[in-house]
């Protein structure tokens, strides 16, 4: 058992600190913007809660962190009353935010400095497989740290890798999210050009499920994006953030991302057509509103 924090309870972290205390069985304190919310989550769970980052920290072997973007990740580790400033010596800062390679190398050597580790640690499966507990989680970092902070990671997991040196877990990351743009926009399209083409869409799908077509979007989202409803998952507003990291990190890296940039600015149009908390999949949507 491990003295561990866990900071930031959206919809992705309250399960996972739930367990790393149910199935980890590790001595586990939370701590969340909303007081309320730490304090449900220490009632449910049976830990403790903290009032700020730094008093989160204190004395844990590990510290994850899932918040919003860089600037919250900053203001929760170096900021005022950071966890950083409340790390022991040897412990190991778990970051699953999704944010740039850039702000993991900037706190991979911030807890150097201190005699900590630091690693970026995505995590892909979205709310559902955070309340599974069968997330991917996809690491940046050094292969000690890696090692240590491996066994408490899996406690929400059910896929753990070292991508590489700092950084390369957000980088994955980014590929994650590319290939999820191109494959919603696609089975968008399929399920519209079924439906103008007064194909019965089910049988469709059942068709073609199994071939080379098949995608977990497809697994998991005709259903609904056929009903038309889209609060299954991962909200518009999030996934623009993410491709606004992808599309920077292409630009300062030489590398094209055509249709990325184009489905990037179809979900600026759901956002327009007030989808801002709508799931990804909601790219359908749009080519359905234009019939309207």
């Amino acid at each position: 058992m491990a003295k561990v924090a866990f900071i930031g309870l959206g919809v992705m972290g309250y399960p996972m600190a739930g367990y790393l205390k149910t199935k980890g069985g590790h001595d586990v304190t939370v701590y969340n913007r909303t007081t309320a919310k730490a304090e449900r989550w220490a009632d449910e769970f049976g830990g403790a809660f903290a009032k700020t980052p730094k008093e989160a920290a204190e004395g844990c072997d590990f510290v994850f962190a899932c918040v919003g973007n860089d600037d919250d990740l900053r203001s929760v580790t170096t900021g005022p009353d950071g966890a950083f400033h409340g790390l022991k010596q040897g412990a190991i800062f778990i970051d699953n935010t999704t944010a740039s390679a850039e702000v993991a190398r900037e706190l991979h050597a911030a807890a150097k400095e201190k005699g900590c580790g630091f690693i970026d640690a995505p995590v892909s499966g979205g709310q559902a497989g955070a309340e599974n507990g069968v997330l991917t989680v996809m690491c940046g970092g050094d292969q000690d740290m890696f090692d240590k902070a491996k066994p408490a990671i899996e406690c929400f997991a059910k896929f753990v890798g070292l991508m590489g040196e700092s950084g390369a877990g957000q980088l994955t990351k980014m590929v994650n999210q590319i290939c999820i743009a191109g494959l919603v926009q696609g089975l968008s399209e399929a399920i519209h050009f079924a439906k103008k083409a007064d194909l019965d869409v089910e049988k469709v799908i059942s068709a073609i499920r199994g071939g080379a077509a098949q995608s977990w979007q497809m697994e998991n989202r005709w259903e609904t994006m056929n009903a038309g409803k889209f609060d299954y998952g991962f909200a518009v507003d999030w996934m623009r953030k993410d491709l606004g990291i992808c599309l920077k990190t292409a630009n300062d890296t030489g590398a094209r991302l055509p249709v990325t940039a184009l489905v990037d600015q179809f979900y600026a149009e759901v956002q327009a057509m007030g989808g801002k908390r709508w799931d990804t999949s909601s790219l359908i949507a749009r080519l359905e509103n234009a019939d309207k």
